[in-house]
């Protein structure tokens, strides 16, 4: 063991005065990695601490919490202990087990980050893990990124000092430093995708290439060395991110598939959508964009949305509702749900380029209210025209996934602002207007 204070240097995961969780479940794995951050602290300039989360799936995890701040108390280590849900999680979010307490455990995580409670997270993923992981991804259905692994060091947060130590070295240590540690009996459950693989399908690789876990290690090395050459090369400038929302030109989709995929995937990563991304969902993004009608949509993993809209393919997961609701027109502040602030000001100086929009007060209808569109609804577009307010939305090109939240300024069916758009020709500032209404629109 004494290869990981150099790969822990070598690939600058702990810089001086760092605090250092170590996410441990009271394994071996995890055991290990405690002790020996614990007894190098300060060879390391770090401090270290624990976090302990029991996912609440089996009975006697409780059991392993208590082993793990018990030994933290006897030794004198910081504990942050959390009890989480997953069998409920994963149910609601419609996900496997597995992956329902990893989303719970790296939510743990990142909360401790954003409360500045830790600086790092250690995870004590090691070679054999590593190439179950690449193994398991490729059977998913990954690319090459999939099949790069894990990396030491993930979004500057996560950091695995044993990821080129085998499982052999690690139980040596354990059993050298008389380690205290707990079973997980769920280990030995091979209805788990990667319990098969660990106590199924390697066994026999292992029996026929004994250095397979090796191997497959430097492939995902190599992997990711070809994966970071390759993402050099993508423009992230073809990625607009507005709002939670990530869209790209659709143009770039006529490119190879090495180049289309890495950038929708980027565009994912803007928005925290990268997850549970397969190939295929990859190959049916692409043939939308260049074969699909205007408007198209489909659903993926995590509440993903991809919608096809003009010039654009967006991507999101926010689920737009349409808003029944009507609001009086007002000066001052008027806050839209879903949608953003409409501010309404008197003024006398008729400047065009201040407000989102000018109208003259003495035009505008007294029953006008602020709603959402409606069947038959009519707009006089500014310089003359009158449409049907869909037909109008469609020329403006507005994507149809937002035509039901943008707020219409209305007098009965007929419409004289669409907010943050136009106004109608009837309501035009001109050289009678003695007074207007300046209206900025914001949109959160």
């Amino acid at each position: 063991m004494e290869n990981v204070i150099n790969d822990i240097k070598n690939h600058n995961l702990i810089s001086q005065g760092e605090k250092i969780a170590v996410a441990c479940s009271g394994g071996k794995d995890s055991m290990a990695l405690l002790h020996f951050l614990w007894t190098n602290k300060e060879a390391l300039g770090c401090d270290v601490c624990v976090v302990n989360i029991d996912h609440s799936i089996r009975e006697t995890s409780a059991n392993d919490s208590a082993f793990v701040e018990s030994y933290c108390k006897k030794n004198g280590i910081k504990i942050y202990s959390f009890k989480v849900d997953a069998l409920k999680y994963s149910e609601d979010k419609k996900l496997s087990i597995e992956q329902g307490a990893r989303e719970c455990r790296y939510r743990v995580f990142a909360s401790l980050k954003t409360k500045k409670l830790v600086d790092k997270i250690a995870l004590a993923h090691h070679q054999q893990d590593q190439a179950e992981t690449i193994l398991l991804n490729l059977f998913r259905g990954t690319g090459i990124a999939g099949a790069s692994g894990m990396d030491f060091v993930r979004d500057d947060l996560y950091i695995r000092p044993f990821l080129n130590r085998s499982q052999s070295e690690i139980l040596a240590y354990v059993s050298q430093n008389e380690i205290p540690y707990v079973e997980d009996e769920t280990n030995n459950d091979s209805d788990y995708n990667r319990n098969y693989i660990r106590n199924k399908i390697m066994p026999l690789i292992r029996f026929r290439w004994p250095g397979a876990d090796k191997s497959i290690s430097n492939f995902g090395k190599n992997c990711r060395q070809d994966e970071s050459y390759i993402q050099s090369t993508i423009n992230k400038d073809a990625i607009l991110t507005e709002d939670g929302i990530a869209r790209v030109y659709s143009s770039y989709f006529a490119y190879d598939d090495a180049y289309v995929f890495r950038l929708i995937l980027s565009a994912l990563k803007t928005i925290g959508l990268s997850s549970n991304i397969e190939n295929k969902h990859l190959k049916l993004i692409k043939n939308m964009a260049l074969e699909a009608e205007n408007g198209t949509k489909i659903s993926l993993p995590n509440g993903l949305s991809v919608i096809k809209e003009y010039n654009y393919i967006t991507f999101t997961n926010r689920a737009v509702k349409a808003n029944k609701k009507t609001y009086q027109f007002t000066k001052g502040k008027l806050d839209i749900s879903g949608f953003g602030l409409i501010e309404t000001f008197v003024t006398r100086k008729f400047d065009m380029g201040v407000y989102s929009h000018l109208i003259d007060a003495s035009k505008l209808p007294k029953d006008a209210i602020w709603r959402f569109r409606k069947d038959g609804d009519e707009f006089e577009k500014f310089g003359g025209g009158t449409k049907s307010l869909s037909d109008y939305l469609i020329d403006k090109k507005v994507p149809v996934r937002l035509r039901n939240i943008i707020p219409v300024l209305a007098s009965g069916n007929n419409i004289l602002i669409v907010a943050g758009v136009e106004i109608s020709e009837q309501l035009k500032v001109d050289k009678n207007t003695k007074m207007a209404y300046g209206i900025n629109v914001k949109r959160f």
